[in-house]
């Protein structure tokens, strides 16, 4: 098998046209090629004349040496990493494994061992994906909300409602593996190949119920409304958990996959003496624009084509206060969604359907903070820098999870806004014109006043004077890391902390390589259940 690279065509090329240009790469009559697949596909519109798709593709043919000359620098062997592990543990389990939390990292380490024959137990303290949703639509409409059942809470964890994006900084063979899972429970085929894939909160949620059908398949078992609320220890090591404050189960392995947003888990760990950590992360708006707007700084005279879809972007300045500023899950054709998950406190994210037809575009405008700014040297400090600016837009919107949300001219101007433009604001709780000084540090202000206009110039319009900023995003990232040694075991023997909450990932396919990461590491040192 070959791997061809570097062949770009234009937008409105067609499957033939994509193997003419193949055969011309490799040198090769048709005869010569016996099949061939698309690795790859990104758009190259640096020149707005001229948009093309560049595709990666892996060719079998007759005759390899014939097509790999030393001059064709665009031909190599295609290598794609198999995923492939093996149980090497010797030691005999006392108890199923247990997984606290059925986000990304808790669903695939759940997989894992159920496929390798430890009969997991996923222990979720909200409710399955379809009375989840259910329950945040109803928290959008009367701001009803359920602190345990939520946008952070509930089989799929966080990333359930969102763009479903699929794009990872590492470079792990595990990836392949967590993007070919998701692709067996309904995720489209696309997502394979192209450059910024993603699912959409409505594919989503149905391959999440397809990957707990295939734990359950495989002798797993997901309990929803169990919430770990404590743990029992005899010495170092795991003896038990509580669940719901009363039922105890009796425990030697548990995955502490708890998500970002697990407070009170958190809260109770340290109490335990888990040994945590404050970690940097960051904190800022969401900023909302027409998504044709966006379409046309990206892609002039394109925008709106069929073959592109809906345009993205991605921005970072690095500002004269010393810390970076940038966008964050921008969702094209999306909405900004109301994402508390406590009483009294404003959260906002953003969300997207697989069509991202929606009329706004969005995205995180972030600044970020470290532990220097959360004045206090307590493991949970950044958790409680969170919740004050949270609060602090839950007045400022006026109750009833109102966000605050201000046009961009008038906070580039530093006045109150008292209203709106032609950019209709999409989060659900109705929102609150405001100035948003009164829910953000001074310096993540400063910051963001001065990224906004050296955004405007890499993307044209990004400063447009109706842009809608709404407060507050916070939970980009979990505010602690729990430590782990070098076989992802915590301080408490038995413990394996994983995914974002554990402070080990940023995203969806990265939180469920931790995930595998983490099963691994069991397997390694128990046989299967017997």
């Amino acid at each position: 098998m070959l791997r061809v690279q570097g062949i770009k065509l234009p937008i409105d090329h067609d499957q033939a046209q994509l193997k003419k240009a193949l055969l011309i790469k490799l040198g090769l009559k048709e005869k010569d090629l016996l099949g061939y697949a698309v690795h790859r596909r990104s758009i190259d519109a640096r020149d707005k004349e001229r948009i093309f798709f560049v595709y990666t593709v892996d060719a079998e043919v007759k005759n390899e040496d014939k097509a790999t000359g030393r001059h064709n620098r665009d031909v190599s062997p295609a290598v794609s990493p198999v995923y492939h592990y093996v149980p090497a543990g010797n030691r005999r389990m006392s108890h199923r494994p247990l997984i606290a939390g059925t986000g990304p990292a808790g669903l695939f380490a759940g997989l894992l061992l159920a496929r390798m024959g430890y009969r997991p137990v996923l222990l979720e303290r909200g409710a399955d994906v379809d009375t989840r949703t259910g329950l945040v639509k109803e928290f959008w409409a009367t701001g009803n909300l359920n602190p345990e059942c939520n946008v952070q809470f509930g089989e799929g964890g966080a990333g359930t409602f969102s763009d479903g994006k699929l794009t990872t900084l590492i470079k792990d063979k595990r990836c392949r593996k967590v993007l070919e899972e998701l692709v067996c429970a309904g995720a489209p085929e696309e997502i394979l190949y192209v450059h910024k894939p993603h699912v959409g909160t409505d594919i989503l949620k149905e391959v999440i119920k397809n990957l707990r059908r295939s734990i359950i398949a495989a002798g797993g078992e997901v309990r929803f409304n169990s919430k770990l609320t404590d743990i029992v220890t005899e010495g170092n090591s795991l003896s038990g958990v509580v669940i719901n404050g009363t039922a105890q189960l009796p425990a030697e392995i548990l995955v502490l996959a708890t998500g970002h947003s697990a407070r009170d888990t958190f809260a109770m760990l340290h109490a335990r003496g888990l040994a945590i950590v404050p970690k940097a992360f960051s904190i800022g708006l969401r900023v909302e624009h027409p998504q044709s707007l966006i379409d046309a700084a990206q892609y002039g005279k394109f925008a709106g084509h069929p073959a592109l879809g809906p345009a993205e972007y991605k921005l970072v300045h690095h500002a004269s206060t010393g810390r970076p500023a940038y966008t964050f899950c921008m969702c094209p054709g999306g909405t900004v969604i109301a994402a508390a998950s406590e009483p009294g406190g404003v959260v906002t994210n953003g969300m997207s359907e697989h069509a991202r037809n929606a009329p706004n575009a969005n995205s995180a405008l972030l600044v970020g903070v470290t532990p220097d700014d959360f004045g206090s040297g307590h493991p949970l400090a950044g958790v409680e820098f969170q919740r004050l600016w949270e609060q602090k837009a839950f007045v400022l919107g006026g109750g009833e999870f109102r966000a605050p949300a201000q046009l961009v001219g008038d906070f580039l101007a530093d006045r109150p806004s008292t209203g709106f433009g032609s950019v209709i604001p999409s989060y659900p709780r109705l929102v609150t014109p405001a100035d948003l000084k009164g829910c953000l540090p001074p310096y993540v202000i400063a910051t963001l006043r001065e990224a906004i206009p050296a955004f405007d110039r890499k993307l044209h319009g990004f400063a447009r004077s109706d842009a809608v900023l709404t407060g507050v995003e916070t939970r980009s990232s979990s505010p602690i890391r729990m430590l782990r040694d070098e076989n992802c075991g915590a301080g408490i023997k038995g413990v394996y902390p994983a995914g974002e909450g554990a402070g080990y990932a940023g995203g969806i396919v990265s939180a469920a390589v931790d995930g595998i990461r983490v099963a691994e590491a069991i397997a390694a040192r128990y046989k299967p259940w017997e």
